[in-house]
């Protein structure tokens, strides 16, 4: 049996799980239902197994430290991590991973997953996923469905000829998209119709083949993109003018529902896309509460309840069917039944220009993170923690000077023409237009607190002189 690829879709900005979602740090990297993100779930779920290669991840500019800082988090070694110039839905980015995966070995199969998706057992996936393996070895598409135990109006669902036996794979009749109420407890009913997961196994020649017969206006500009791709760190940035070339389209609409070797395997055991905070109460709750973090919940009853913030306890009393979800910079508290009106609010909060609406409190850089403590007129107070080994760029500010004290680990500073050690409770000063750089030469994180002084305190206010991440000036961090 050829080798078998996990092709890992890591984008979107899962705005109806706001305030914990959000377009800088969308729900596939928070722990919703666990210890681990579900990125990193995804990754696990068919790691070490005999005949798996390492994942081929596809991310944006954005998220490619995140996706690297988690893979690590968790053990896994990704193989090739392909970075979009520009969000284009599902259809471009599975391409270029078939692409890719094709130019390579042809017969090479490849498992497509969203990365925002819960599936808790595992050993369950991985032996559908061998179920299909013979059928998408001999060229048929295998798309996963889930079996449904409600009328859900917020999935696609797919239509069978006949009510599914056990996981035998079964031709597709055709997608639905999403329904009514009155249609989805038809399909219910009628016991034909699985939900879409969105999970796809194919050989990277079928796939390939499949965009040149139903998509064939995006094989040229992809092809280019991934032909004139240059490395990056160990990423793999696909070249932006043809991207820019390929229409944005989901793969559903643009292959999927052509394609017609197209198989459907039930897949009996539990999902979510977790789409909205009325499925991670579904995914997650026990005696009708899904708590997390500092809680105290007193007579609550069908409500979720997060404390997502460090040193911020959340008390609800009474609470019937309420979802309230606590942050440093922001609280959402809703009627459950009501969760997916989430994004209409977090609509009008971009529409008023609020920051809280797209940017997430904990700013991740390529040497670490930081986030904001206090923000007021003419200072700010940081945390920043840097990876070992890691440095910021060699920089200095036109506008602001900064006070630093190292809370934990070491930190080699530069000043000017002065490099110097700081251990824990040592702190420095850089004056206002001081050429600096900071760098962690430990074997653990490096933690320490910058406090910022001066008439503007923005993250554009930096002049770059040397960056090992190689990243222009202005960028930030």
């Amino acid at each position: 049996m050829p080798t078998l690829h996990p092709v890992l879709l890591c984008g979107g900005s899962g705005t109806r799980l706001w305030p914990l979602s959000r377009k800088s740090f969308p729900k596939q990297f928070a722990p919703l239902t666990g210890d681990r993100t579900l990125f990193q779930a995804a990754a696990l779920r068919l790691a070490g197994q005999s005949g798996v290669a390492p994942p081929v991840v596809i991310t944006n500019s954005d998220f490619r430290f995140i996706v690297t800082e988690q893979l690590s988090g968790c053990g896994v070694d990704p193989g090739a991590v392909l970075i979009e110039p520009e969000a284009r839905n599902t259809a471009p980015a599975i391409l270029a991973a078939a692409l890719h995966l094709a130019a390579q070995d042809p017969g090479a199969l490849m498992l497509v997953m969203p990365t925002d998706h819960e599936i808790p057992d595992a050993a369950a996936f991985r032996a559908a996923v061998a179920v299909g393996l013979p059928a998408a070895g001999a060229g048929r598409i295998v798309t996963f469905g889930i079996s449904p135990d409600r009328a859900e109006t917020g999935y696609g669902w797919l239509e069978l000829s006949a009510p599914p036996e056990g996981t035998t794979p079964q031709p597709l009749v055709r997608f639905v998209e999403k329904p009514d109420r009155g249609r989805a407890e038809a399909m219910l009913a009628g016991g034909r119709h699985l939900w879409n997961a969105g999970i796809f196994l194919m050989s990277a020649a079928t796939a390939v083949a499949a965009f040149e017969a139903h998509a064939p206006d995006l094989v040229a500009p992809v092809r280019a993109a991934l032909d004139e791709a240059r490395p990056d760190l160990g990423f793999l940035r696909l070249a932006p003018g043809p991207w820019a070339g390929a229409r944005s389209v989901s793969v559903d609409f643009a292959v999927m529902e052509l394609a017609g070797n197209l198989d459907v395997l039930p897949y009996l055991g539990a999902w979510s896309d977790l789409g909205d905070w009325n499925a991670v109460w579904r995914q997650a709750e026990t005696d009708g509460l899904a708590t997390h973090g500092a809680v105290t919940a007193i007579d609550c009853d069908g409500s979720v309840i997060r404390s997502e913030a460090e040193g911020l306890h959340v008390v609800g009393i009474g609470l019937r069917d309420t979802v309230v979800v606590a942050m440093p910079d922001a609280v959402l508290v809703a009627d459950r039944t009501r969760a997916q009106e989430v994004k209409d609010a977090v609509a009008r909060l971009i529409a008023s220009g609020a920051r809280q609406a797209e940017v997430f409190p904990r700013d991740h850089r390529p040497w670490g993170w930081f986030e904001t403590l206090v923000l007021a007129d003419r200072f700010q107070v940081k945390r920043i923690v840097v990876h070992p080994g890691a440095a910021l760029s060699l920089q200095s500010h036109l506008h602001r000077a900064e006070h630093w004290v190292v809370v934990s680990g070491t930190a080699r500073v530069t000043i000017g023409d002065e490099v110097k050690l700081l251990s824990e409770n040592q702190s420095v000063y850089v004056p206002l237009g001081a050429v600096h750089r900071m760098e962690n030469p430990g074997r653990v994180p490096m933690v320490l607190i910058e406090i910022q002084t001066g008439v503007y305190l923005g993250e554009d206010d930096i002049v770059r002189y040397d960056d090992v991440y190689a990243r222009g000036q202005g960028a930030k961090g």
